[in-house]
């Protein structure tokens, strides 16, 4: 996968100087593309930092738990085939 050269706060900030400038302006200042900023638009919406901080330690948290799920149901499925052969 390809690595971003912005991270999530980077983007925000550069969204709220669109607020200010034109995105054309903006997006010559950063060298992205007018549809990469209306993408990141899409994306973030009204975000700030912070809740975009929060977002990803949501994500983080989301994907730690779909794991352990995923592991647990795993677990069962072995535990009810070991007790299949057992009768």
């Amino acid at each position: 996968m390809k690595k971003t050269r912005y991270n999530d706060e980077q983007i925000v900030r550069i969204l709220r100087e669109t607020d200010k400038d034109t995105v054309a302006e903006v997006a010559k200042r950063h060298g992205v593309s007018e549809a990469t900023i209306y993408a990141w638009r899409k994306k973030f919406g009204n975000m700030e930092t912070d809740e975009v901080k929060r977002l990803k330690a949501l994500e983080g948290e989301n994907a730690r738990l779909r794991k352990l799920l995923v592991d647990r149901e795993l677990e069962i499925d072995v535990m009810k085939e070991i007790n299949a052969k057992k009768w």
